[in-house]
């Protein structure tokens, strides 16, 4: 997932840029979104959530996030510099969490999950020189958006994470298409269409298939299952990714401070995510899994609902095990 979004970054600069033809990005994401939707949602059950979650994952996650992230880079946000900002939403998804969901990172958590954005706040100063005001705060805009979508897809549980993806998706393409046409004119949407490069179009693939398809639906996934202090300090490792592509593509070479704020990102994942105990998980972690896998092959969906309602029963009783990372 940490590799898929990094790259992402790139295609989209790559996208947004091609052949000196600057495409609105508002459409681009638009566009982005029309491949996710179709023809998939034709052949994709609906996941089993409200409306109500599917329209708020798709406001937040796709079409805030990605409208304001790539209105940011059609600015001048360097690819790997925006790779790097958008992660502020990692503080912003655990702060939210512990707000609004009651999930208390525990104090391991809360260190790597502080020691990554220390990272990050070294490589914005060493870029603060280069990079414009307003993109970097869109991006920041940007990261609170990603945010609330965790905080709404962690609330949904939905058991699909691709079907999430896909049908949250469909909320996009329309309202984008008319905020493009009002902003950037009837004339200029017309001459894009009319005139797409070869480039564009594979990012619009690549952002698509890769980038959405494949990586939210394991996001999505993975915050069906794990608390959101344990699945997003993962996303720290994007920046590291998405700084080296865009080294190799773009020739965006990493400063010093670059480097040194990788590395510390790269900390706090480990700091983070790692918790003592065997393969890392805690005694009722394991305890959860094993009840799950044994229903599961049992094929009793009964069983398998028993097995999570006796979790968040001993979660509520044993407040210490749930903060170590043993609620969903």
């Amino acid at each position: 997932m940490a590799v898929l979004w990094g790259a992402n970054f790139v295609a989209i600069d790559l996208g947004l840029h091609a052949d000196g033809m600057e495409v609105p990005p508002l459409l681009f994401v638009a566009m982005r979104f029309i491949l996710v939707v179709f023809p998939w949602i034709f052949f994709i059950r609906r996941p089993a959530v409200s409306w109500r979650a599917i329209l708020g994952v798709g406001l937040f996650m796709s079409a805030g996030q990605f409208g304001l992230l790539y209105l940011a880079m059609a600015l001048g946000m360097p690819a790997g510099l925006a790779s790097l900002v958008l992660q502020a939403q990692v503080l912003l998804t655990v702060l939210l969490a512990a707000g609004i969901l009651g999930e208390r990172p525990s104090g391991r958590q809360f260190t790597g999950v502080v020691l990554g954005v220390a990272g990050l706040a070294v490589v914005a100063v060493g870029r603060s020189m280069v990079a414009p005001v307003l993109p970097l705060i869109i991006v920041l805009a940007a990261a609170l958006s990603w945010a609330a979508g965790n905080i709404i897809a962690r609330q949904a549980r939905a058991s699909s994470g691709l079907g999430l993806v896909v049908w949250s998706g469909a909320v996009v393409p329309l309202p984008l298409i008319g905020l493009s046409l009002l902003i950037d004119g009837p004339a200029a949407v017309g001459g894009t269409l009319a005139g797409l490069q070869v480039v564009t179009i594979l990012s619009a693939i690549y952002t698509a298939v890769l980038g959405s398809l494949v990586g939210y639906g394991i996001w999505n996934w993975l915050l069906g299952m794990y608390p959101s202090s344990a699945v997003v300090p993962f996303t720290l490792l994007v920046p590291v990714v998405g700084m080296t592509t865009a080294w190799l593509v773009l020739g965006e070479v990493p400063s010093p401070a670059e480097v040194a704020g990788g590395l510390l990102l790269l900390a706090g994942v480990a700091i983070a995510v790692l918790r003592p105990g065997r393969n890392g998980a805690t005694p009722g972690q394991r305890r959860w899994h094993a009840q799950r896998r044994d229903a599961a092959f049992a094929g009793d969906l009964g069983d398998l609902a028993a097995a999570d309602g006796a979790r968040l029963a001993a979660g509520a009783r044993t407040a210490p095990e749930r903060d170590a990372g043993t609620s969903p």
